[in-house]
């Protein structure tokens, strides 16, 4: 069965960046969808990042285009989100998921991951 481990939220400025890291274990890391989801409260979990740890596809969502990146250390086995120029409306719980995928591209649906990591907090204060 496959874990995820998130780390590297925090608190932080405006403007500032953060990059979360995802760890997994338990399975192979190849031929898996790895999305990041956030939790803002009293909102629904928001996909905004996915890759293939084999294939590297990687999909965006709009709201964060331009300002963060998803990528993967398959040394590491590990799948990162770099986040930079940092919003308040970027405050959530922010959580990493998986799926085992032969290839191809990567849905941002939490629906389509059946396996999660615990969170990590990221608060962004103007």
């Amino acid at each position: 069965q496959v874990q995820l481990v998130e780390s590297g939220g925090g608190s932080v400025q405006v403007g500032e960046s953060l990059r979360l890291s995802c760890v997994v274990s338990g399975e192979t890391f190849s031929s898996k969808c790895v999305g990041w989801f956030r939790q803002a409260p009293g909102k629904g979990r928001e996909g905004i990042a996915s890759i293939h740890t084999t294939t590297g596809p990687a999909t965006i969502a709009a709201s964060v285009k331009g300002r963060f990146t998803i990528s993967r250390d398959n040394a590491k086995n590990t799948v990162y989100l770099q986040m930079n120029s940092l919003k308040p409306e970027d405050t959530a719980v922010y959580f990493c998921a998986a799926k085992s995928a032969p290839g191809g591209s990567c849905p941002n649906r939490e629906s389509a991951y059946a396996s999660w990591g615990q969170g990590t907090q990221v608060t962004v204060s103007s």
